[in-house]
């Protein structure tokens, strides 16, 4: 009877053993050696967390470009997201509650992980891969956050992929030194020259994840979107992508690449940030603790043109025809907003009098200001207008005119609200939840209604991450865009095809930014 029992243990040992290996994902073959991921519970995704695609930016690589990832022996565990980059601790403000916030640990220096999701069962199966870049304000961020969760996306069919990259002095710091030893003349853009690092790892490895490296989609939004739009004018990043999609973020009228942006006042800048630390070399500025430099450095957080990773500004390039080859599907929300509170109507009147001058009357047409709920609405509106619509619509405009393939949105479905407070309308980045279908990430009231639109708009995206158009059986026509009907899909309570419902106003912001 006791040998009966221990061959029931060992039967059910080595059958609970089995069952183990029967669900646990393989081991992959990618730059550096092996990596296992994990089954997402309740599904067939394999997801994979933390998997390097440089080496750690510490020490000697502090400020410099990405290097070869440090080849590891045995399997990699790739099922923790890799730490999110030297910035601040996050706290929720604004419309941003913990979901759109990146953990509040592991934060290191050593940042350059990306993370897969993929459905695919065999290599070969070769699907369309979507290469997500986050938000906020190149000064923070992770791939690590709630409403990044690639689950939904791959269950679609696609692969998606989230990647870090530096932020802050760390992803934007210039100096004459730091351009003296970098082999290209330049300095800063370390942010951006992260992404060009991650999309060449995508194209190294991800067919071993079923994925087209031939079929790559990079997407953003906020930050995320500017850097997309950067990319696409870097001929370093000529060939890494073939689509692009970009919420709520271009850099067409404002001053990122002029001014203190440009390269000398860069170093400069990062001269005196050295003569404030008293560090009086590049070695000392190394030696410095990255929590120091997070609390005092104030300096430049933003890409610098540099001649070489941006060859212009964004606008010339476009306008000489030399952006990249690539699709592009962009748009903006109905409450794009980031400002404080709206001040009174007076103040808010003589600051437009004094910017505009002769030509405030046109700005009034626009925009009414006869009382303060008028001004308060007034002011998110030029706010919105200023900052995503015109720098959105100047990019699908050229881009458009440059024969290529456009596709133009507005959101402004009103996401739900547990009470007043939290009733923010189409805020920015509250559309992020319903283009990748991940309403499950976010504590909201959710209705039937915001499911049909997460569905739709998820839809949309992954048909145009596979053809390069949005349209698919199913769901409401999206016409190509051009200037002539300036055809915009409207995401609402339903999606529905228009002229571009804010034109008037886009036109006032494009005549005077472009004279002034």
């Amino acid at each position: 009877m006791v040998y009966g029992n221990y061959l029931v243990i060992l039967l059910l040992s080595l059958s609970s053993n089995w069952l183990i290996h029967a669900v646990a994902p393989p081991a992959v073959q990618v730059t550096g050696g092996l990596v296992a991921g994990s089954l997402v519970e309740g599904t067939e995704i394999q997801v994979f967390k933390g998997i390097p695609f440089a080496a750690p930016p510490t020490g000697h690589n502090r400020w410099r470009a990405p290097q070869p990832v440090i080849p590891w022996t045995g399997v990699r565990n790739c099922t923790a997201f890799g730490p999110s980059p030297m910035q601040s601790k996050p706290v929720p403000f604004m419309y941003w509650s913990k979901e759109f916030l990146i953990p509040e640990q592991p934060i290191s220096e050593d940042c350059l992980y990306l993370n897969v999701w993929t459905g695919a069962k065999d290599k070969a199966e070769k699907r369309p891969v979507l290469v997500y870049i986050y938000g906020g304000g190149f000064r923070s961020g992770g791939s690590g956050c709630a409403i990044y969760d690639g689950t939904a996306m791959a269950e679609k069919g696609i692969i998606f992929v989230s990647i870090n990259y530096r932020v802050g002095c760390f992803g934007f710091f210039a100096h004459p030194e730091l351009t003296g030893e970098s082999g290209y003349g330049a300095s800063g853009n370390y942010a951006l020259l992260d992404m060009i690092a991650a999309l060449k790892w995508v194209n190294e490895n991800i067919e071993a994840f079923g994925g087209d490296p031939d079929q790559v989609t990079i997407a953003g939004q906020s930050a995320g979107s500017y850097g997309v739009n950067f990319l696409t004018a870097s001929p370093l990043a000529k060939g890494l992508f073939s689509k692009a999609i970009g919420e709520s973020g271009a850099n067409f009228y404002s001053n990122a690449l002029r001014g203190n942006s440009e390269l000398k006042n860069a170093e400069n800048a990062g001269l005196e940030y050295g003569r404030t630390m008293q560090a009086t070399d590049l070695a000392a500025l190394r030696e410095l603790p990255a929590e120091k430099i997070l609390a005092t450095y104030h300096g430049i957080s933003w890409p610098i043109a540099d001649d070489y990773v941006l060859p212009g500004t964004i606008m010339g390039i476009y306008q000489a025809s030399k952006e990249n080859d690539f699709a592009l599907l962009a748009g903006w929300n109905a409450n794009d907003i980031v400002m404080g509170p709206p001040v009174k109507q007076a103040d808010f009147h003589a600051s437009m009098e004094k910017r505009f001058g002769d030509e405030v009357h046109q700005l009034w047409e626009l925009y009414p200001d006869r009382n303060q709920e008028e001004s308060d609405a007034a002011q998110k509106a030029i706010n919105r207008d200023e900052s995503f619509g015109v720098q959105v619509y100047t990019w699908a405009k050229l881009h458009s005119a440059n024969g290529k393939p456009v596709f133009l949105y507005n959101f402004n479905h009103r996401l739900p609200a547990y009470d007043p407070s939290t009733d923010f309308g189409a805020f920015h980045s509250g559309e992020i939840v319903y283009a990748y279908d991940n309403l499950k990430t976010l504590d909201r009231p959710w209705q039937a209604n915001d499911h049909q639109i997460a569905a739709m708009m998820s839809s949309y995206w992954v048909n145009f991450v596979r053809t390069g158009n949005p349209n698919g059986e199913g769901l409401p026509e999206w016409p190509a865009f051009d200037t002539l009907g300036n055809q915009t899909m409207v995401i609402d309570n339903e999606c529905r095809n228009m002229p571009l419902p804010t034109l008037p106003q886009i036109r006032f912001w494009e005549n005077y930014l472009q004279n002034h």
